[in-house]
Parts: C-alpha cells; structure tokens; sequence
C-alpha cells in the first residue's frame, strides 16, 4: 500500500503552566507517515515534493469521536419537519405512539439511517453505538434495515447494535425476538427499566444476562428509574454482572438516579459499579438534573456522550455534532480552565486525549491506527469551548468522504 503522508498538522506538545497552574497548551507543526492503515512516523522535517502527500494546513489533529447511544433506526431525519406530541403517559404515551409509527417509517428506515450515518461521519464520528428496536411491532425489521445500513459504511467505522425491547422485555413478550436479533446482526443485548417497564427487577434482569451468556455479548441496558429505584436496580446488574462473569460489558444508559445521589451515597455506588467495570453513558440533558459526569471520572467510572435522538418523537433537539455537545458537559460542570476543558474530549474519544495530567504527549503515537480528526483549532481546550468545526475525518489512513450524492439536512 502507498505510503501518505498528511504534512502540516498541529500537534499539542504539552500543557503552559505559570504559578504552578496550566494556563495553556504548547502545539507544535508536524508531518503524519501513514501506512497500512498505522501512522508509521511522526516527522518535523517535511516528506520529499515526490511523496503522496495531503497538506492539512496546520490544523489541530484529535482522536475521532464515539457516539455511545443512538437510535438510527427510528428517525425523522432526512424527511419532513416533525416536532414532538404531548406526553400524557410518561414513557408509554411514545410506546403507544410507536405502535403505529414504526411501520410507516419502516420503508424509509435504511435510507434515513444511512443519512444519519452521514451526518456523523461529518461530525467527526468514526465509531457508533445505536440501539435497535426489536419487538412485537416491528419485529426484526428495523434491525434488518440497521444492520444494511452500517455494513454499507463498514471501511469507514466500526460500529455495535444493541437489540433493543423497547417496549418492555418482558412486557411486550420480546425474549424470543431479542433471541433472535442475537442471531441476525445484533452485538449487544438491551433492556429498558426493569422497574417500571417490565414491573419485575429480577426477571428482567436475569432474562438480559441470561441471553447475554447464551450469546457471549455485553449488555447495555436503558436506566431512568430515580432515586432509590433507580439505585437499587444499579446494585441489582452489578450483582448479575458478577455472577455472568461479565466484568468490562457492561453498560449503564442514562442512569438518572446518579443524578440524585451524592456524598458518601454516590462514593459507595460508584465503588460498586467499578468493582464490575460498568460504564456509564449519557445525553448530558439539561430538562433534568445531570448525572455527576466529573465525580464519576474521579471515582474511575468510564463516562460517554451520546446523542441518544436526531429529531424523532422522543425529541426533535438532536445535532450530531459532539463537540457541541462536549461544550455542554463542560459549561453544566463549570470546566473552565485549559486542563478541564482540554479533559472533556475523553468523555468522547473512548478515553483518548492528546495529553494526560502531567502534560506528556500520549496521543498519537507510531504504531497507532490513523484514525483522527482535524478541526479549526488551536488546542483540545478551545475545541471544546470554541465548538470547533470539524475539518476533514481520516479512518485507519482514509480520508473519509460521503457515499451519498447528497446529504439532506431536515428543515428547521
């Protein structure tokens, strides 16, 4: 394979400190070898005019970004303006509204997931996890129109689907159709509120990992029951966890009832979550109050963003733009200084950043995918709180580019 080499990108150095405190970040110039997929060599002399070369004109390189929760399969966008319905019924009014929603979408599905898909990729995406619904309504076939969907993009991203009850595990009667969506695509199996969807804690929650086991997959399961519900069912799937073996796969959706702890309360639950290596993902929402994202970090819990809509009929407020978002998470939690903004790309990037604490370059280094992003920016910091645009995506050394003639933006 032809050697590329991407010239002209800025790296950050290390932090700026004065009186003991980082007030900035050092970048320097340099020029990225790409080959086989790796960057082969980080350089500060220029390649030979005869190299295959992409100049990147001094633009910041950042590791490319996770969206850890979405659903692709169920959209209004790339079709008409559509704004949400009262909710009557808590949860269950969009249940009942998904009884006949679902299939009219359905012929749609693939081609408004595929423009989702797009959209990302704009956003600087490289990895995407969507949750699929699979139950009585629409049986397998949005899972049918997912599963195409992603494949298509496979030499671009990497991807999980998570089989999706929406409408209750046990509930709606979907075991065997969550069975089978194991079979047929799906890489991880969900669940939602085994209180008050299912109305059985322990059933719900053994059905999941007993499918998981069945499966050998990680569970990623809805949690919006608050307060001591909520927590009570987070100590419930970490006990599962343990017994199934599956410390590291398993992942919390939302978790409200963080949100309503503190202190000692949260300390505890944290130690028990990471005691199974559960992480956490969240919308980082502002109608409620937030998770405790940078406690959480500090207790070693992994936290991620994601999108969770894109204009549907939960919420017609999603972008796909995850630097926006990450400049939310930082403005809700005061991160103001260069370290903590520079910090919020991990809750993003799988953990990645450029620096770690004492300022050392750790990323990128030789050996490691050509994966990234460029953006306008100076440093990780002002990205952030900048909500820098992204510039151009790069996945194992390829430039990404659309696979669609067009990208339809829904109106607004």
């Amino acid at each position: 394979m032809t050697a590329l080499w991407i010239t002209n990108v800025r790296l950050e150095k290390g932090f700026i400190c004065e009186n003991e405190q980082i007030t900035g970040t050092s970048t320097e110039i340099c020029h990225l070898k790409i080959e086989d997929g790796k960057i082969a060599e980080i350089s500060q002399v220029a390649p030979d005019s005869n190299e295959n070369q992409l100049d990147a004109k001094q633009k910041l390189v950042l590791p490319s970004l996770r969206d850890m929760h979405i659903h692709i399969d169920k959209t209004y966008y790339g079709g008409p303006w559509k704004a949400c319905t009262p909710i009557t019924n808590g949860i269950f009014t969009r249940l009942e509204e998904e009884k006949e929603l679902l299939p009219k979408l359905l012929p749609t599905a693939q081609e408004r997931a595929e423009k989702m898909i797009e959209l990302y990729l704009k956003n600087g995406h490289t990895h995407i996890r969507t949750h699929c619904n699979v139950d009585p309504v629409i049986g397998l076939k949005n899972l049918e129109a997912t599963v195409n969907a992603l494949k298509k993009y496979e030499d671009v991203l990497t991807y999980d689907i998570v089989a999706f009850p929406q409408h209750g595990l046990l509930r709606s009667g979907s075991v065997q159709l969550i069975r089978d969506a194991m079979k047929n695509g799906a890489t991880l199996v969900g669940g939602v509120d085994p209180a008050t969807v299912d109305r059985n804690i322990e059933k719900s929650l053994h059905t999941i990992f007993e499918i998981a086991a069945e499966h050998n997959k990680g569970v990623d399961i809805h949690l919006h029951d608050p307060n001591s519900l909520g927590a009570f069912t987070f100590e419930r799937m970490a006990d599962y966890t343990k017994e199934a073996g599956m410390a590291g796969r398993a992942t919390i959706s939302h978790g409200i009832a963080l949100a309503d702890l503190s202190g000692e309360a949260l300390a505890e639950m944290a130690a028990i979550l990471k005691e199974q290596e559960i992480d956490v993902t969240t919308t980082i929402p502002i109608n409620r109050t937030t998770i405790p994202v940078p406690a959480l970090d500090r207790y070693g819990i992994p936290v991620s963003v994601g999108h969770d809509s894109i204009t549907d009929h939960w919420s017609p407020f999603g972008t796909g733009n995850t630097i926006q978002k990450l400049g939310t998470l930082a403005e809700r939690f005061r991160m103001i200084d260069e370290y903590s903004l520079s910090s919020v790309l991990k809750f993003a990037t799988g953990g990645i950043t450029p620096l770690n604490k004492a300022g050392e370059r750790v990323w990128p280094k030789v050996g490691d995918d050509a994966t990234m992003m460029l953006v306008d920016a100076a440093c990780s910091a002002e990205a952030i709180a900048r909500r820098a645009p992204v510039e151009s995506l790069f996945f194992k050394g390829n430039k990404v580019e659309s696979k669609r003639t067009e990208l339809n933006i829904i109106n607004s």
